[in-house]
């Protein structure tokens, strides 16, 4: 029963797996080369998404939410455009790994349409890229589709925003059972603590944490002291 719940509860993966049973029946040999493939992809992945995890753990802690938002927020303008088309083109690693960074961006105030742009030029116009382009395609090339495609990037990102609003997106679901505060964003106010004694206290004028890990029960207690919190200092990576 366990088997059958956990594959209902995860049909695109229940989809995979019987799509690489049938290859293996009818075409081994395909079947194979497929999954070698998988296998590396899935290697990759986990060398990789550790490192990306870790950085929107830093990025949460030492990037305040109002500088996010004056820069690529909502009413960052052209400014804001630019800012996320040059951290898109000197990103490095393959473009699943912007889709975390990009999650917490958005949590923090950066617009959909700074968000399109940023995935967009990690995509398809990164520095080394654009490089190995002119190198095999000549100058010219490389910087007519730079061109255009920065053109097309921008147009996309007016379009889904348009399209797309911030209430549409799915809400972040954690696993973690540590939570962490902010200190720069803690205004001493002790809601957290009067909500929470068990978990949080004050120290120095600050929210601090008395235990970690968190006891799974407490997670939902958590989460919600988080939301109610004045500063939006409180989270759970």
């Amino acid at each position: 029963m366990k088997i059958v719940n956990f594959l209902k509860q995860n049909k695109f993966l229940s989809l995979v797996l019987l799509a690489y049973l049938v290859s293996f029946a009818t075409r081994p040999q395909f079947a194979a080369e497929a999954f070698g493939n998988s296998a590396y992809y899935f290697k990759e992945m986990m060398l990789i998404m550790p490192m990306i995890f870790l950085l929107t753990v830093v990025i949460d802690i030492l990037i305040p939410k109002e500088v996010i938002l004056k820069n690529l927020g909502e009413d960052s303008g052209f400014k804001g455009g630019l800012l996320a088309l040059i951290l898109g083109s000197i990103s490095a690693g393959p473009i699943y790994a912007a889709f975390p960074v990009g999650k917490l961006l958005l949590k923090k105030g950066a617009s959909i349409s700074n968000i399109v742009v940023i995935l967009s030029a990690w995509a398809v116009i990164k520095v080394p890229m654009l490089a190995n382009e002119a190198k095999f395609l000549g100058v010219e090339f490389m910087g007519t589709r730079w061109v255009l495609t920065v053109v097309s990037i921008f147009a996309m990102g007016a379009i889904v925003s348009a399209i797309v609003k911030k209430e549409d997106l799915p809400k972040a679901q954690s696993s973690s059972n540590f939570v962490f505060v902010n200190q720069k964003y803690c205004t001493g106010c002790s809601l957290c603590a009067n909500m929470g004694p068990m978990l949080f206290e004050m120290a120095n004028g600050k929210a601090t944490i008395k235990q970690q890990p968190m006891v799974p029960k407490q997670k939902a207690a958590v989460k919600n002291i988080a939301n109610q919190c004045p500063a939006n200092a409180i989270f759970i990576p």
